[in-house]
């Protein structure tokens, strides 16, 4: 049986007057039915983009899709005419974006917007639709949610927001969720309350989800596998144990130098990543993350490495993958 999500090659460009912007450059990965991936990485590395080429969401102009396929459940949506990506909006696949204030229409109501798109996708009678979106509230963990349906966006806290937004991403019952950094907006405490009830949502709904994050201690507890962006390419990609514990890709390394753990001791010290990311509109034929890697070698500005397998499913896109950089205290 094949994935539920095939991405090939994709690539993604936004054409403006300072040049072409490779947002996303040949990126390729897939996504099983219940499966949970994150993409990683830090803000412009094209993980975001990545998300909204796969409902056709690219503002055009000035971006485009120029090249690759997006199969979903064999179906190349990146051909699919405005008709055919909008009955599989929402249904088959909804998005969780990281603003739910912007995301959410200020003047209609709540239940409004989660009955909406449950009688245009599911055939159901207003007075159908009003008991599921009651029932998704509840399930969801907010609390009255017959007097909630009634009340505006304004009146709930951005923790209750984004729990309306997870119930709108329920509501149609789809097969895949993307969340675009699903909790960035919010204190540490209700990020940990909403992420937990999105993985077990998904999980007792054998939902798959695409959590995208520039945060890797995100990754360990929430993701099965873990694709890590860099410039509009995928650099590393594995599952989330050889990804936390066993990089191979000096970003990667470095991002994981820059997050809390606990098996690290006291004293030890956050590195921020050196350096700042490349101008996408001027990159030359070398490895994009080099100026800011201290293992940089005079190869690595002859041509950019290709990902190449460094165990069962684990890749790297290194010229010095394969030797021993886990030598590096994380």
């Amino acid at each position: 049986m094949g994935a539920l999500l095939e991405i090939d090659n994709l690539q993604t460009h936004f054409f403006t007057s300072g040049g072409t912007v490779k947002a996303v450059d040949g990126v390729s990965y897939d996504v099983n039915a219940g499966e949970t991936v994150a993409v990683v990485g830090e803000s412009g590395s094209g993980k975001s983009v990545t998300a909204l080429s796969i409902l056709r969401l690219i503002p055009k102009p000035p971006g485009e899709i120029v090249g690759g396929e997006i199969r979903f459940q064999g179906k190349n949506l990146a051909f699919c005419t405005e008709d055919e990506i909008r009955e599989i909006r929402g249904r088959d696949i909804s998005m969780i974006f990281q603003e739910p204030m912007t995301s959410l229409n200020p003047v209609l109501s709540i239940g409004l917007q989660l009955t909406e798109p449950m009688m245009a996708h599911l055939n159901m009678s207003e007075a159908e639709a009003k008991e599921r979106a009651v029932k998704l509230l509840e399930l969801v963990g907010i609390n009255e949610p017959r007097r909630r349906i009634e009340q505006y966006p304004h009146h709930l806290s951005g923790g209750m927001r984004q729990r309306v937004m997870i119930a709108m991403s329920l509501a149609c019952e789809p097969k895949l969720i993307i969340a675009d950094e699903p909790t960035t907006a919010l204190d540490v405490t209700i990020q940990a309350q909403i992420l937990e009830l999105m993985k077990n949502l998904t999980r007792e709904m054998n939902v798959a989800m695409i959590i995208i994050t520039h945060n890797l201690g995100v990754v360990a507890r929430y993701a099965d596998r873990v694709n890590v962006m860099y410039a509009g390419r995928i650099v590393e990609t594995g599952n989330a144990s050889d990804i936390y514990h066993r990089p191979r890709h000096p970003y990667t390394l470095a991002l994981l130098k820059s997050v809390p753990r606990m098996d690290r001791p006291r004293q030890a010290k956050l590195d921020p990543v050196d350096g700042q990311p490349p101008d996408l509109t001027r990159l030359d034929g070398g490895c994009s993350f080099r100026p800011r890697c201290k293992f940089a070698i005079d190869k690595c500005k002859e041509s950019s490495p290709p990902l190449e397998e460094m165990g069962d499913k684990h890749f790297s896109a290194c010229f010095r993958s394969k030797e021993s950089l886990a030598e590096i205290e994380l």
